[in-house]
């Protein structure tokens, strides 16, 4: 989220700076007690599991159900009584390139990887017919919303294939969308913007598996499509070679043994990679700080340890959030009420981070709407980096990680993040190192993703803020909730609406 050897010193190596202290004065201190050497041991076995397991940790597969288990067998020596938590997946195969051809008005073979890519949970199949644009009229901006609503697809010739652009909702939602009006299949091409690699095919992935092929190409051939489709001229093989196969998977759940049940403070991270690598940075960084902060958080002893910690490592986020949806999702509206708020660390040691901190006050003006309590949660983690003498920056909080399902619930929720494709800019270069102009995380979703892909200096700051914020709500989340939640879980009344998952990426 690349680089030179760095020395073994050097990768242990702690600030100089002054370090605050947490709240709890007496007692001790947890982002002391947490190293990043204790952090660096845990990735060093996601790596190990992952070279012995096909290279990979995705959930569904035998890395990561190792992933699981070792993480149960640490929490367990830990002192924790973990929990599995299994629920329903697919687990997706691509068995061969596919095909992506204009056959009308003129005949293009396109390459796949750089032109075209299959989609994660397409369905298997080879489809020729004519081609309909999808909400693709008049100034859209670097984004637009093509797809996003039903409405978009009125008077959708039933069998045509349905041309798409990124960019607002989840590729899920247009998809479902697609399906609904009677597409045959569904090219999806990349929207435009500073952040958004052009020359690069728009493929990600779904929630779930689609009925038909789903491709996804490049902003320039994308658009240079939509002409020919607005004047029903256009038709386009698309040929997916694909295998969805129904597994469960897991999420790992444990709570400290102190601290009131009715006032929990969740700290997650996704445990699961992409297929093409080991994860070690998305997100086995956030994973293994984590883990590292739950072996050490007893040392707090019971006087500061007042609310319930609960640690949780979420399944197949990677195919949408899909582990935290459903944990969210199994809880009665009175559980939900119980819990003050969730910390997200999706991750954490990119090699050319910036320290970024969820905007939960929308200082950023994106018109989220964070619930009440987040930007206390924000300004937590800012002010402990800014006392050690650290800057951090706002970063959108848009429910593209974990915390998601738990704000979509009004629950406050906050994190930090080390950046993963977006390009750092000069004024960030200055402030952080690194390089300007390159992504902060080049490997990000590759195979090159593995321990040589951490900046453990940037790891370890961001692990220190992590465990200072687990100590801080541990003992008190009055700025975040005022603590009154006993009473909110008494009244609560039926559970609220869960969405059901979604993509990732937007």
């Amino acid at each position: 989220m690349r680089r030179l050897a760095i020395g073994a010193a050097a990768l242990l190596a702690v600030s100089t700076v002054t370090v605050p202290t947490a709240d709890a004065a007496s007692g001790p201190d947890l982002a002391k007690l947490v190293t990043v050497k204790d952090v660096r041991k845990h990735l060093e076995a996601f790596q190990e599991i992952s070279d012995y397991n096909g290279g990979n940790r995705q959930s569904g597969r035998p890395g990561y159900d190792i992933s699981v288990k070792y993480v149960v067998s640490q929490l367990k020596k830990a002192g924790f009584t973990p929990q599995v938590q299994s629920f329903p997946f697919w687990v997706f195969d691509q068995l061969g390139p596919g095909a992506f051809e204009q056959v009308a008005p003129t005949k293009v073979a396109y390459k796949a990887g750089t032109e075209y890519g299959t989609y994660e949970y397409s369905g298997n199949g080879d489809v020729t017919a004519a081609v309909t644009p999808v909400d693709l009229d008049g100034d859209q901006g670097p984004a637009g919303s093509s797809g996003c609503e039903a409405s978009d697809f009125a008077g959708f010739p039933k069998g045509n294939i349905a041309l798409i652009r990124r960019g607002t909702c989840v590729f899920g939602d247009k998809v479902k969308n697609a399906t609904d009006a009677g597409a045959s299949g569904v090219v999806i091409y990349q929207r435009t913007g500073a952040d958004v690699p052009n020359d690069e095919p728009a493929v990600y992935g779904l929630s779930e598996p689609a009925p038909f092929p789903v491709l996804g190409t490049t902003y320039k051939i994308g658009s240079s499509l939509v002409a020919a489709a607005k004047a029903g001229t256009l038709r386009l093989r698309l040929k997916a070679e694909t295998r969805n196969t129904a597994k469960p998977t897991y999420n790992v759940i444990a709570d400290t043994k102190q601290g009131r049940a009715d006032n929990v403070v969740v700290v997650g991270a996704h445990l699961d990679s992409v297929h093409d690598g080991p994860g070690i940075n998305d997100n086995g960084s956030g994973s293994a700080a984590i883990l590292a902060i739950a072996q050490k958080v007893g040392k707090l002893g019971k006087k500061n340890i007042k609310n319930k910690v609960r640690f949780a490592w979420w399944g197949a986020e990677e195919a949408g959030l899909l582990g935290s949806y459903h944990y969210v999702g199994s809880l009665s509206a009175a559980e939900r009420a119980k819990i003050a708020l969730n910390l997200n660390y999706d991750m954490l040691g990119s090699p050319n981070y910036v320290r970024f901190v969820y905007d939960g006050d929308d200082s950023m003006g994106s018109g989220t709407n964070p619930p009440a309590g987040s930007g206390a949660i924000e300004k937590t983690f800012v002010d402990y980096l800014a006392k050690r003498g650290l800057k951090s920056a706002p970063t959108a909080f848009d429910g593209r990680s974990d915390y998601g399902p738990f704000i979509e619930q009004g629950i406050p929720a906050g994190g930090l993040f080390s950046g993963a494709e977006g390009i750092k800019t000069a004024a960030e270069a200055k402030i952080y190192g690194g390089k300007a102009g390159q992504p902060y995380d080049p490997c990000y979703h590759a195979s090159c993703d593995t321990l040589k892909n951490i900046s453990w200096t940037g790891l370890d700051q961001l692990t220190d803020a992590a465990a200072f914020a687990t100590q801080k709500f541990a003992k008190s989340t009055l700025p975040v909730n005022g603590e009154a939640r006993k009473a909110r879980a008494k009244s609560a009344g039926a559970a609220a609406p869960i969405w059901k998952g979604g993509m990732v990426v937007r």
